[in-house]
């Protein structure tokens, strides 16, 4: 049987959300999902705790390491210092349009010089050893016209040998629109994740931009290499549940929601000895049950008793049973 390469369905690598805790409890839903770290940018890695940052468990491979960083030296130590882990892939931001990032000269805002794009991935790859590179990219940014600039930026970086290039196919608005607002009001254009498909072949192109249901979007994998979610792989983490069966052409890692948390126990019971509190794994477990007869209490018990001092597993199953699990069959 052939091997399906991870990046066919991933999951977005956002701030704040895809953490850790978020990441093992995704692995409880599908073995074979490519992951993605948070971004880690490059000069906290070279000058800061490396070790702190790079923490994670075995159980999360497939796990592909998002950098952000505008300075190529900068980037090519931060990647050998990635290296040293087996990571699938690690990626360079080139989609984040927060003030921060901006300050930086990174994310979003390289798109604006695809030469200092090129100089950065190269120095990348020529770190990285064995591990592949790959970039995630928007399809322009503030006055761009992509029918003019999206396709000569993509051929600038064409002939790195690039692993990916994940397409959150809409233009970040750097100027007047908030990040959150950069997720929502530029409208969606997945055709141009198409457009640099055709025109260059070679590269594994992947789709992001408010994806909803594998099962439902995979026409796009008619002319493309993969499907990206984000906030739906967040909020409603059970969309992810038909992956292995439906893409990857294996059993289902678990059969009910339920029962994909609770095989997450051990891993939790381990954390909350090294201090963790619960609410750090349960905030990333609240859509579970989205739209389930005593979903509301659901969340509202982890909500108000997770972060309280002690809180442990007992907290998950008292909001377990507000639900009407029956014999666990959903």
């Amino acid at each position: 049987m052939t091997k399906i390469a991870p990046h066919i369905i991933s999951q977005a690598p956002m701030m704040d959300w895809s953490t850790r805790h978020q990441r093992v409890f995704l692995r409880a839903i599908t073995r074979h999902a490519l992951l993605y770290t948070e971004m880690v940018t490059a000069p906290a890695l070279v000058f800061g705790d490396a070790d702190r940052l790079l923490q994670h468990h075995p159980i999360e491979y497939p796990l592909a390491l998002q950098l952000g960083g505008s300075d190529p030296e900068q980037l090519a130590k931060a990647t050998a210092i990635a290296a040293q882990h087996p990571y699938y892939e690690i990626n360079l931001n080139l989609g984040c349009p927060s003030d921060r990032v901006q300050s930086g000269q990174f994310g979003a805002s390289l798109m604006a010089d695809p030469g200092r794009v090129h100089e950065c991935l190269q120095a990348m790859k020529s770190a990285s050893g064995d591990i592949p590179i790959s970039a995630k990219i928007r399809i322009g940014i503030d006055d761009q016209d992509p029918d003019i600039t999206l396709l000569p930026f993509v051929e600038k970086i064409s002939n790195l040998d690039l692993n990916t290039l994940t397409v959150h196919a809409r233009k970040a608005i750097l100027k007047g629109l908030s990040p959150k607002q950069n997720r929502e009001i530029p409208p969606l254009q997945p055709h141009r994740a198409v457009d640099i498909k055709r025109a260059f072949p070679h590269l594994r192109v992947v789709l992001n931009g408010e994806l909803k249901d594998p099962a439902a979007d995979a026409h796009w994998l008619q002319e493309l290499d993969g499907l990206m979610y984000g906030r739906a792989a967040y909020h409603t983490p059970w969309c992810l549940a038909g992956v292995d069966t439906d893409f990857f052409n294996t059993a289902a890692r678990t059969t009910t929601s339920a029962e994909a948390l609770r095989s997450c126990y051990a891993y939790i019971n381990h954390e909350l000895t090294q201090g963790m509190p619960l609410s750090h794994f349960t905030r990333h477990i609240l859509g579970l049950f989205k739209d389930q007869p005593g979903a509301r209490l659901y969340r509202r018990t982890l909500t108000e008793d997770a972060h309280k001092p002690g809180a442990g597993i007992e907290v998950i199953e008292r909001a377990l049973n507000h639900l009407n699990l029956g014999d666990n069959v959903e």
